[in-house]
């Protein structure tokens, strides 16, 4: 039994994975986030997604941890892609997980063992007890919701697919084109990592919410479903209208007629 998280992560791990962290306003939590992924002993690297509280001038003190910073607000999506750019300078792999201290970054482990050998999928961590008393509405319903559109989109058949710990292999993840700067990123790139044929696989893994008035969340239920609603247009539409016209092309490019 591993006495550490350290002693549970294969070799290729310690020398082949960075953690992610994407944050904007969350000065709160951030500290005690940074402090566990580091008993992970992979590198981290926080993307100040524009905050202005200043939680994030906290952390820079914090050894093997890397601070990039957006002079605005750019969305989660941008964030995510920055750090995946600077990850892929030196890894394979990007453990992505939110500030707000909803994850156990100790979960990590149980998203790297869900990895078969020789594979490069997308481990998406399936959050279980999502009908507890802290979780709000929004979160619940919005999985729902997600859900069906992902798979409307001709996305994988993910039960969470609005989990932001995940496992990205690098550099795959950063060539699938997503547009989605926001928190669309995160729907989006499961259903073109599905169309690109990249395996998504699911672990489960804990969450806590912090209680209402407490907790940090920049969700807004209007502006974000009416983005989700353009993000699913495109991509129903392109799957639709411009996919079916590509695949026969791109069989005959390779042979397969």
């Amino acid at each position: 039994m591993p006495t550490s998280p350290a002693d549970g992560i294969p070799g290729r791990w310690l020398r082949g994975a960075a953690v992610i962290i994407p944050v904007y306003n969350h000065g709160s939590t951030v500290v005690s986030v940074v402090e566990k992924a580091l008993e992970l002993h992979l590198p981290v690297i926080v993307i100040d997604d524009g905050s202005t509280d200043g939680g994030v001038d906290r952390i820079h003190c914090f050894e093997n941890v890397e601070v990039l910073h957006h002079d605005r607000n750019r969305g989660k999506g941008a964030a995510i892609l920055a750090g995946f750019e600077r990850a892929a300078e030196f890894a394979d792999w990007a453990i992505t997980l939110d500030a707000d201290g909803q994850h156990d970054p100790g979960d990590a482990l149980i998203l790297m063992q869900a990895i078969p050998d020789s594979a490069r999928p997308i481990v998406v961590g399936a959050r279980r007890g999502m009908s507890g008393a802290n979780v709000p509405w929004t979160s619940s319903f919005g999985r729902k919701f997600s859900n069906f559109w992902i798979r409307l989109s001709g996305g994988p058949p993910v039960s969470d697919t609005q989990s932001g710990f995940r496992i990205y292999p690098l550099p795959e993840a950063m060539d699938l084109k997503v547009k989605a700067g926001r928190y669309q990123f995160e729907l989006e790139v499961l259903v073109k990592a599905h169309w690109s044929g990249i395996p998504i696989i699911e672990a489960p893994v804990s969450v806590t919410y912090a209680p209402a008035g407490t907790r940090v969340s920049h969700f807004h239920p209007f502006v974000d479903f009416m983005r989700n609603a353009r993000t699913f247009t495109r991509l129903i539409t392109y799957r639709l209208l411009v996919r079916p016209f590509l695949i026969p092309r791109l069989h005959k490019q390779h042979g397969k007629e």
